[in-house]
């Protein structure tokens, strides 16, 4: 049963405008895993921004409650490249409230946008 859908879009040059003005944002809203490639290396805007859109959007899914923190949900990739949701504290905690057993996520990038959808599934 769909509990819940959500979706975002980010600009990818305002995002990294946001960034450069602001960087202790990396820490409010990322993990230290998202921030970089498997392969080690910095993910560049594009990715930030795209998995920031997914956090919008997993929000979004769970009725948008304002006490949810960031860093509570990751975006990550499965060997595949297959995007997941990771989620604990208290996203998890308002998953579980709302029968929350499984998340579907697809991410896009293209002409400057990021775009995200999360589906929450019971």
């Amino acid at each position: 049963m769909i509990i819940g859908v959500g979706i975002d879009v980010a600009e990818i040059d305002r995002f990294a405008a946001s960034l450069e003005r602001t960087p202790a944002l990396l820490e409010r809203l990322f993990v230290e895993e998202e921030l970089f490639l498997p392969s080690g290396e910095r993910r560049g805007p594009a990715s930030l921004a795209v998995r920031f859109a997914a956090k919008e959007a997993l929000a979004k899914a769970l009725g948008a409650p304002g006490n949810l923190h960031w860093t509570d949900a990751e975006v990550y990739a499965e060997p595949t490249g297959r995007p997941r949701i990771r989620v604990r504290g208290t996203v998890a905690a308002r998953a579980a409230e709302l029968g929350v057993r499984h998340w579907h996520v697809s991410l896009s990038h293209d002409a400057g946008v990021a775009s995200a959808v999360v589906i929450a599934e019971g």
